[in-house]
């Protein structure tokens, strides 16, 4: 860095002036939608947008002469505050609105949108009017946008916690990238992710659901969010399972890496089929359905007491249904609810706390741990049996047919011991505030994996509005450092990163 520690302020503020921008925008195309359904908050949402507009054009042409270079620390600046810039301003609709009348509640309802956890604090959604509503799925459509983005440009290029191999796999420095640019490659993805948002919509339409209602879960389903426009989340469709598949098969794309959908689109299906996560989190997801599904059938008797369930073709189908539409809800980390999943035999309780730590593919929207770096890790662990018996032979870990480095080894182990930290560390914070053991271990593992629902008082029939204001705060911390891979928003937070050297 030379002799001090010389940040590029103005490129930092510039990016936070067009991420405003950007926000503003959306809350303008909100309020929108708030004047079509005639809501009564159409000049709130619409005043909130041009503010943060102009606060935004004032960052960014205030800032216009920038150096054009960025290093790493700017990076991680950019990125770590960038989602907390994004979810302070997304916060305005909500408060000018009156739907959420505290800054801080406001403020996590935002931070869980922008991360695509899903966590509420709103106790009847069904009475926050529409365009609120479509500001609130919006959030997490925006906040999927952003997470392709870093996973496809910025985290392997700061070589955050194995990301590296997703960038070898796709738009990183190797010969299979998608395109050579980065923007092309974002904007390719983009257009995948919009195009799979306006399929799920118009099925969603024509399987019975309104038009609102289709295009506030599509925008959920695809960032893996979870934010439904019903107090019963999908659950109110549970007499209508067209609409429940429908989900179903979109929670699985949106789990997937959105490269393997572009090479599916250029009718690649080889790379799809040799590619090790896709046939691990396949893999994964068939296991642990036909698990809970046995459990349900045979234990029909609590098996969805929770919510009214109509056996439209018979238990058999439902309970398969209920049992593949919650694995793939907490898998994917989307946090939908058709049932109580906690109310399904204490052994699928501890099961569905496990797959919160699961996460879906890298380079998909989902959260969590992901399955490439389980997939390292066992390979790893399987290795090491074979290193104590020939200490000398060379064996490294190969990922799809290719060696991965010691570097990215220790990078995914030191990620991994970090994340169980930060659990741990996230659990003990919530116990201080006198929750109980399967309430605080729950809130903590949802928070970090982008989840949503969890375990005791914020189970998948609750919501998180039992939480003080610095609980709030705190599952709010928790949620922006699991989205951001841990590394990006933690090394802030040492001394090292502000020193001159």
């Amino acid at each position: 860095m030379g002799k001090g520690l010389r940040l590029n302020y103005k490129i930092i503020f510039y990016f936070f002036g067009l991420l405003l921008v950007f926000n503003g925008g959306f809350m303008l195309l909100s309020s929108l939608v708030s004047l079509i359904y005639q809501d009564g908050v159409t000049l709130q949402i619409f005043l909130s947008g041009i503010i943060t507009l102009i606060f935004g054009l004032f960052g960014m042409l205030h800032h216009r002469n920038h150096n054009k270079e960025m290093n790493k620390r700017e990076g991680y600046i950019v990125v770590a505050f960038g989602w907390v810039v994004m979810s302070l301003s997304g916060a305005i609709p909500y408060v000018a609105t009156g739907s959420i009348p505290s800054f801080t509640s406001a403020f996590f309802e935002t931070m869980s949108g922008f991360t695509t956890t899903g966590a509420s604090i709103l106790n009847d959604i069904e009475v926050v009017p529409k365009g609120v509503l479509f500001w609130r799925s919006l959030t997490h459509w925006i906040g999927g946008m952003g997470i392709i983005v870093l996973a496809v440009a910025i985290l392997p290029l700061l070589g955050i916690g194995g990301m590296q191999l997703f960038a070898a796999e796709a738009p990183g420095p190797s010969a299979d990238k998608l395109h050579p640019r980065i923007t092309d490659t974002a904007k390719r993805l983009w257009l995948i992710y919009f195009g799979y948002t306006a399929a799920e919509t118009l099925l969603l339409k024509l399987a019975g659901m309104s038009f609102f209602d289709a295009v506030n879960h599509s925008m959920s389903t695809l960032s893996t969010g979870g934010f439904s426009t019903k107090n019963a989340s999908v659950a109110y469709w549970n007499d209508n399972p067209l609409i429940q598949y429908i989900i179903i098969v979109f929670m699985f794309l949106a789990g997937t890496n959105f490269v393997l959908s572009y090479y599916a689109f250029k009718g690649k299906i080889s790379k799809i089929i040799q590619d090790e996560e896709f046939k691990l989190y396949f893999k994964f997801i068939t296991i642990f359905t036909l698990i809970a599904a046995v459990l349900i059938y045979f234990r029909a008797d609590i098996s969805l007491s929770s919510i009214s369930h109509p056996q439209v073709f018979g238990p058999a189908e439902s309970a398969f249904r209920h049992a593949l539409f919650q694995v793939l809800t907490v898998v994917t980390t989307t946090g939908f609810i058709s049932a109580d999943f906690t109310l399904w035999t204490p052994f699928l309780t501890v099961m569905f706390f496990g797959l919160m730590f699961l996460g879906g593919s890298a380079g998909s929207t989902s959260g969590g741990v992901k399955v490439v770096r389980h997939l390292v890790l066992i390979k790893n662990g399987f290795l090491e049996f074979k290193r104590t018996l020939h200490p000398n032979a060379i064996l490294p870990v190969r990922y799809n047919r290719r060696a991965v480095s010691g570097i990215i080894v220790f990078n995914i182990l030191g990620f991994f011991i970090l994340y169980m930290i930060s659990f741990i560390t996230g659990a003990l914070g919530f116990s201080m505030m006198g929750f109980d053991f399967e309430s605080s271990i729950g809130i903590a593992a949802s928070s970090l994996g982008n989840v949503g629902p969890a375990l005791g008082v914020f189970g998948p029939v609750n919501n998180y509005a039992a939480l003080p204001p610095i609980g709030l705060w705190w599952s709010s911390f928790l949620m922006l450092i699991g989205r951001l891979e841990l590394f990006t928003v933690l090394i802030l937070l040492t001394p090292f990163f502000w020193r001159n050297r």
